[in-house]
């Protein structure tokens, strides 16, 4: 393959920083040479279901949805305990979605097909089918501030926001990620890097390569976690480089360098509760991990 391989991360801090000797050519890139784009995770999501990018982090919500069309590599996912979506209220008065009203809640969620938006369907189906909660899709970044404008009940929090929400004056009604432990005695697989099937199909060797560089990316960071903070920088809403740490120490950890049996069960498990939970179609298929599996 000749062109350039189209490679799209998101713009959040364990990306920023597993991909910095990418970006800024630190490592060895073998003879690859890529086509980088860094947007919002629902975009990223929304490219791969239309086929515009050969590699591309997504949420695994998309990869569970899209997984006849692709595959997980085995390095560059964000997974793991203590890492899930927060359920955030405007108020701090304890309120939940689960909580007979005469009106319908509003809840925020960062994108249709994220895996945030995928656990609180999952948790809060029985008020959602009941029509007493809507869902309302948002930038991730902008549902704190309607939070505090009092704009919606309740929100679900990623990214950066885990640290800052007590700041801002709402309440944290339930950790989603919290309650997926507790439901499957499993990590909480949030997101990975996908590759098109018809990329393996044509160049197994290609993908193994491109496999073989984020891992050497993600290696690199966490031995210069100082110098991959100013990649980082560039693209946080949070640019506080305590919090920057923080976000990273969280969601960039031994699965980000490889899923290992753990990962690849916690994806297995994360398909087989979307599909009872009527969110993904009975017949897709799993997500499968592109090569062998430790």
């Amino acid at each position: 393959m000749k062109s350039p391989v189209s490679l799209a991360i998101s713009t959040c801090p364990n990306d920023t920083f597993a991909f910095h000797a990418i970006l800024n050519n630190r490592i060895d890139l073998q003879g690859l040479e890529f086509d980088i784009h860094l947007l919002d995770i629902q975009q990223l999501n929304a490219g791969l279901f239309v086929q515009e990018f050969d590699v591309a982090k997504a949420s695994f919500h998309a990869a569970a949805i899209l997984a006849e069309r692709t595959m997980v590599l085995p390095s560059g996912s964000a997974l793991g305990f203590g890492v899930g979506p927060l359920l955030l209220s405007s108020t701090a008065d304890g309120i939940s979605p689960d909580d007979p009203t005469d009106r319908q809640w509003r809840v925020l969620c960062p994108g249709q097909h994220t895996t945030a938006t995928m656990l609180f369907r999952m948790f809060f189906s029985e008020s959602i089918g009941a029509g007493r909660t809507i869902i309302e899709q948002r930038l991730f970044s902008d549902i704190m501030p309607e939070l505090q404008n009092a704009a919606a009940d309740f929100g679900v929090c990623i990214h950066e926001g885990r640290f800052t929400w007590q700041d801002q004056g709402l309440g944290c009604v339930e950790d989603l990620g919290a309650r997926w432990e507790q439901e499957t005695d499993s990590p909480l697989p949030l997101g990975g890097i996908l590759v098109s099937r018809a990329l393996t199909n044509q160049s197994p060797e290609l993908v193994q390569t491109i496999q073989n560089v984020i891992q050497s990316s993600i290696l690199y960071a966490q031995q210069h976690p100082d110098e991959a903070l100013t990649s980082m920088r560039k693209h946080a809403q949070e640019f506080d480089d305590n919090v920057l740490m923080q976000h990273v120490q969280l969601y960039v950890n031994d699965w980000t360098v490889e899923l290992g049996k753990i990962g690849r069960m916690a994806l297995a498990k994360l398909s087989q509760k979307a599909k009872t939970a009527g969110i993904v179609d009975r017949n897709v298929a799993e997500i499968e991990v592109f090569g062998s599996g430790r």
